[in-house]
């Protein structure tokens, strides 16, 4: 079964991380690749990190209008910060997966549909 993986930053883990020393950051981002290279056979897509919420670009389609916005589509302390696409037999194993991300504190995990 097909998931996909979005990672969540909080406001309060954006600064603690931006607080961290260069090496630590850097130690960070090691546990975070090494997470991936572990699971490298359950990964269909790696995924990417997102650029920063205020970078995004929101369209809503309201009855035929459209309205573009910049920014992110809500005003919240989560933003999604990255996402991957992994498959795995159920939902149980996608858990097992999450449990052990060493990056930010939320992880959505939504099934992908098929069409």
């Amino acid at each position: 079964m097909k998931y996909v993986l979005m990672f969540i930053e909080t406001e309060e883990f954006e600064k603690e991380f931006a607080a961290l020393e260069p090496a630590e950051r850097e130690v960070a981002y090691r546990r975070v690749y090494q997470w991936f290279d572990d699971h490298r056979d359950k990964i269909t897509n790696r995924g990417n990190k997102l650029q920063a919420a205020e970078t995004a670009t929101t369209v809503r389609l309201d009855g035929g209008r459209v309205m573009t916005t910049d920014g992110p589509f809500i005003e919240g302390k989560e933003v999604v910060s990255g996402f991957t696409e992994i498959d795995v037999e159920d939902l149980d194993e996608a858990l097992r997966m999450v449990k052990t991300w060493p990056g930010c504190p939320v992880v959505e995990i939504r099934p992908v549909a098929e069409v």
